[in-house]
């Protein structure tokens, strides 16, 4: 969980694909950018239920996502393509 001001700005970037583990919760959160990430996210917009929103696959570094709907986003590393 993304609890700090810098853990929430940074996320998961500037780690490698094994150093992530199964993903990052970022609450009170509705736009992630990608500058620094090593690899692809998928990630998952959460609404006020904590229901998923939107999902988007496979966003690559260097990228701005964002859900006006979302409270909270999910940010996993990208499953293998298929």
């Amino acid at each position: 969980m993304a609890a700090t001001p810098g853990s929430r700005l940074l996320g998961l970037a500037h780690l490698d694909r094994d150093a992530a583990g199964p993903g990052l919760f970022i609450p009170r959160c509705r736009c992630v950018h990608t500058f620094g990430m090593r690899f692809a996210l998928d990630l998952v917009f959460l609404g006020d239920a904590s229901q998923p929103v939107s999902v988007r696959h496979h966003v690559p570094p260097r990228r701005i996502a964002v859900e006006r709907r979302a409270r909270a986003v999910l940010e996993l590393p990208a499953s293998p393509a298929a």
